[in-house]
């Protein structure tokens, strides 16, 4: 995986999203049809250089290989990801693979399905396509496969930014249901709760963020915000800490730095 980010075949993140483990699953099919992850960096650095607006080509788009080429299905037309060739829709041997293909394998795979209307939600929410054509995408999502926490986190953030709290509430315990390890839909209902003012609520899911992934730089954030708001300057100071160990570049870090100096002469505490 740590070769996969050194390659930009996979993100360098603390924790990897839905569409990454998307990006993974193809990565694996094509490295299980012989070819090696040089090959594959390669061809995705030609599509995204061929194809503008795609900087996730893996989980963008529909791959296809016969395991001597790799080519993608863009506008309805099959393409060779090295050569940008267009290629005829079936070689002879897809189409004796077809002929000869048993009945039962026919049938849509309800993974692969999910899979895909999760990648079209992504594609509506990014081309700011009308709310009820995102949410019917991420809702067919969850009806093919009920543990797709991603989509039931995305749910829940359309209706948060909505402030539609009840159904983002839904979305977001659902998704802990769904995931109990996905920390994501744990930091999720921490902010809801914040920001509805129930304290101790948003206490317990950033902690629980947390205790999932120590390295959540963004739950450190909100808990040192949340702490100086409840007076507790100790504890806020630790998390400020700890989030400028994890993220000491940029616009936040900067926010965090201010905060953490304020808070140490207002309490006269020192740095070591």
């Amino acid at each position: 995986m740590r070769g996969w980010e050194r390659e930009s075949l996979l993100p360098r993140v603390e924790s990897y999203s839905f569409s990454d483990l998307i990006a993974i699953r193809t990565i694996v099919e094509l490295r299980g049809k012989g070819f090696r992850s040089r090959q594959i960096a390669e061809a995705v650095d030609s599509l995204r250089r061929k194809l503008e607006g795609v900087k996730q080509p893996l989980s963008e788009l529909r791959i296809l290989s016969n395991g001597k080429k790799i080519a993608v299905r863009v506008a309805g037309t099959r393409m060779e990801a090295l050569t940008g060739q267009i290629l005829m829709d079936f070689e002879a041997s897809e189409l004796g693979a077809i002929k000869t293909l048993p009945h039962r394998q026919r049938a849509v795979n309800p993974m692969r399905e999910s899979e895909n209307w999760f990648q079209r939600g992504l594609d509506l929410e990014e081309s700011g396509a009308p709310v009820d054509e995102v949410i019917e995408a991420y809702k067919k999502v969850v009806e093919l496969n009920p543990h797709a926490a991603g989509a039931l986190v995305n749910l829940g953030t359309i209706f948060y930014r909505d402030r539609r709290f009840p159904e983002a509430e839904k979305y977001y315990k659902d998704a802990v249901t769904a995931d109990p390890s996905y920390p994501l839909a744990e930091f999720n209902l921490g902010n809801l709760y914040d920001e509805q003012g129930r304290v101790e609520e948003a206490f317990d899911h950033y902690r629980r963020a947390l205790t999932l992934n120590p390295q959540y730089a963004d739950a450190h954030f909100n808990l040192a915000l949340l702490c100086e708001r409840t007076g507790d300057a100790l504890k806020a100071v630790h998390h400020w800490k700890r989030y400028l160990k994890l993220d000491h570049t940029g616009t936040w870090a900067e926010i965090a730095q201010r905060q953490l100096e304020r808070l140490r002469e207002a309490t006269l505490i020192r740095p070591r």
